[in-house]
């Protein structure tokens, strides 16, 4: 019997020292999220997050984390919102009707900032890779040998899609080049890319600010020259934004989650088109989710640039504050601290490490 005892009390010992040594991995909250970013749990409850966009390859951050299910990993559920203009984009921001934005600096996005709306720019969704320009000024075919430098734009006819936003303000960059201004051309404004290239085809204008794909189509076409990279003219430009809006701004778990979801996108896109690494799987998803459906012109497009560790171009967006200063768009003196917030990048990066 006390045989039997001393067994039952040295098997019960031995159970306790064993369950002791091993690691409590139900009570380590790094064990509950996604592989790929086991250090975050998912939201307990799926959250629907609005976001506005055009679903072009700049928002590869989005389309390509919805197709991965990294939002979903993390308990979110993208509902892509379509809009007409920024400035309805912004509203709805200000308005808590609209999550996160896709979208560029204007006038209107700065003096939302300036009436105290918690609306930030929170990190990057385009920039100009050097050589390698998606976002440019094109000169029509058969003006090459008219227009051969700045000075050339002088009195020309020149389409941007809308003024007091970034495409004013990078037509205004190109003129600097050769001492003009926009007050030295005819400006034309024309609200879509593609009926921009309709006026190269019927030479109602000159040049035009365009972005990829309509870059390169026009160039295939034979309507357009790239004429300068924007190195030469705009090196330090934030050409896209992700913006957040007031619901996101006041609910950090939510906001984090999503920034480490576009983070790990954005890293899984220059995978594909810097490192060249998954490219065709890459490629698949952007023709399955953005509105440029044929594989053969990715490899053709100057690539759009997105920083894999998310933070935008200080530089850029205090160029952008000072244009819209002088030219007296804001209604008040908003600071770079005002407009930018880099926590959401800072949560994302120390999650998931920096990007190499």
């Amino acid at each position: 019997m006390k045989r039997s005892i001393k067994i039952i009390t040295i098997l019960l010992l031995v159970l306790f020292m064993t369950a002791c040594s091993q690691s409590p991995a139900t009570h380590d909250t790094a064990s509950n999220g996604p592989a790929w970013a086991p250090a975050v749990s998912p939201l307990p409850q799926e959250t629907v997050v609005k976001v506005g966009m055009k679903q072009v390859v700049s928002d590869a951050g989005i389309l390509i984390g919805t197709a991965k299910n990294y939002y979903k990993d993390l308990g979110i559920k993208i509902e892509p919102v379509q809009f007409n203009t920024g400035q309805e984009m912004i509203n709805q921001l200000a308005a808590g009707q609209l999550d996160v934005g896709a979208t560029v600096t204007s006038s209107g996005l700065f003096n939302a900032m300036s009436r105290d709306i918690p609306i930030k720019i929170v990190a990057d969704k385009g920039i100009n890779l050097p050589g390698q320009g998606y976002y440019r000024l094109v000169i029509r075919k058969d003006l090459t040998d008219t227009i051969k430098d700045y000075k050339d734009l002088r009195n020309k006819k020149i389409a941007i899609v809308g003024t007091a936003s970034l495409d004013e303000i990078a037509l205004s960059r190109v003129l600097q080049k050769g001492a003009l201004t926009t007050n030295d051309v005819d400006i034309q404004v024309i609200r879509s890319f593609p009926d921009m290239l309709v006026s190269f085809g019927n030479k109602s204008i000159d040049a035009a600010m365009i972005i990829e794909p309509f870059v390169t189509l026009s160039i295939n076409k034979d309507l357009a020259d790239p004429w300068k990279d924007p190195v030469d003219y705009d090196p330090d430009a934030q050409t896209a934004l992700l913006v957040y809006g007031t619901s996101m701004t006041k609910n950090p778990a939510v906001a984090n989650r999503f920034m480490t979801a576009y983070i790990q996108s954005l890293r899984d896109y220059n995978d594909g088109f810097v490192k060249n690494k998954n490219r065709t799987e890459i490629i698949d998803i952007l023709c399955k989710y953005s509105v440029i459906k044929d594989p053969a012109l990715y490899e053709k497009m100057f690539p759009t640039g997105l920083n894999p560790n998310g933070y935008v171009r200080t530089k850029g967006i205090l160029l952008d504050l000072d244009w819209y200063k002088e030219n007296n768009l804001l209604q008040s003196d908003i600071k770079y601290e005002d407009a930018v917030d880099n926590q959401y990048v800072d949560f994302a990066v120390k999650t998931l490490g920096t990007y190499q």
